[in-house]
């Protein structure tokens, strides 16, 4: 049987719009995507769920935010925008923490949705997973088929209105940079591997190699999980693997101060041996010694503007907000010592 998700992405409209007009709601909406998603539904022979469609639509004046880990600096600067937006609304703001288990973030979806949140944030990565994503559209389709709103924050399968950041633009600059400095020869330490994130950085990161006419060999690539850890066993993985390597790029920064401390017990030098750059920009990345080559996402802005979004009524059409990345020299990178 089709679902309401498949009408509004067969019409091109958001989920809010098509339930409108198959609920008989009084919203008004523009005569042309009121006959797309009725021609849509036609053509799915879409049944409406009237079990749904009799929820209560009370809501609290609460807010969701479904994250990763809240302790990893990089959500802890989209959850601080998050905050910061839903307090001046007058918001209460529940984080939720799944710990990187798909799971948990779908029983997290429900578990909002039956306390009739106002909205919800997800703030995670999404994921290139069939069955995670078969349960999550469920439990996202169900929720909004309630009123409720949903953002999500990068790229996700989902229908809801999104903040992107540029990963994949600000992955090609890098690999830009390195390129540019003089580097040939260049290891990357991955993130899990079913993630967007990490497939959006390393096919940015390809990218821009292939157009300074290099390429990254399958060996100089090992997985990492975003942890600090794997970025120190990645390096030395890598080292041993490809002793030639003059630069190493960690998908993100939590790794990359990981390899800078494994460098540092192994009498490898940064920059002078082997340059190194993270992604994100997190306030560390200041901290350590050499300062951290990386890319910049804005990561408050990228809550900040989630949550001004999940407070506003649903347009007829989805919305996606994209946010650059940009590159920021400093001392872990320069020029290789044969360049």
């Amino acid at each position: 049987m089709a679902t309401l998700a498949e009408v509004a992405r067969t019409a091109g409209v958001s989920l809010a719009t098509a339930s409108r007009v198959l609920s008989g709601s009084g919203y008004r909406v523009r005569p042309e995507l009121r006959r797309r998603v009725l021609a849509a539904a036609r053509s799915l022979n879409y049944v409406p769920n009237a079990h749904a469609q009799a929820l209560v639509r009370a809501r609290t004046q609460v807010v969701g935010v479904v994250t990763h880990d809240v302790s990893d600096p990089y959500f802890a600067e989209i959850v601080r925008g998050v905050q910061r937006v839903a307090s001046a609304a007058g918001r209460l703001a529940i984080i939720c923490n799944t710990y990187r288990d798909p799971d948990r973030e779908v029983e997290y979806v429900r578990l909002l949705h039956a306390q009739r949140v106002e909205a919800i944030v997800l703030a995670g990565s999404g994921r290139d997973d069939r069955r995670y994503g078969q349960k999550m559209s469920a439990a996202v389709e169900a929720y909004l088929a309630t009123g409720g709103r949903l953002v999500v924050i990068s790229r996700h399968h989902l229908p809801g209105d999104a903040v992107l950041p540029d990963n994949f633009g600000g992955a090609r600059a890098l690999a830009h940079y390195l390129a540019d400095l003089g580097h040939r020869r260049v290891g990357v330490i991955s993130g899990p591997p079913k993630l967007t994130t990490t497939r959006d950085r390393m096919e940015g990161f390809r990218q821009g190699l292939r157009e300074r006419g290099l390429e990254l060999p399958d060996d100089a690539v090992v997985p990492g999980d975003f942890g600090r850890d794997s970025g120190e066993a990645g390096v030395a993985v890598l080292l041993d693997r490809c002793p030639g390597l003059t630069a190493v790029f960690a998908l993100n920064d939590q790794m990359a101060v990981g390899a800078l401390a494994a460098l540092r017990r192994r009498g490898i030098r940064v920059p002078e041996d082997v340059s190194l750059a993270g992604f994100d920009d997190m306030a560390i990345a200041r901290d350590v010694t050499p300062q951290l080559t990386t890319v910049r996402v804005p990561m408050e802005e990228m809550g900040m503007r989630a949550m001004e979004m999940a407070l506003e009524p649903a347009g007829e059409e989805l919305r996606v907000v994209f946010l650059p990345a940009v590159v920021v020299p400093r001392g872990s990178t320069a020029p290789p010592r044969e360049a």
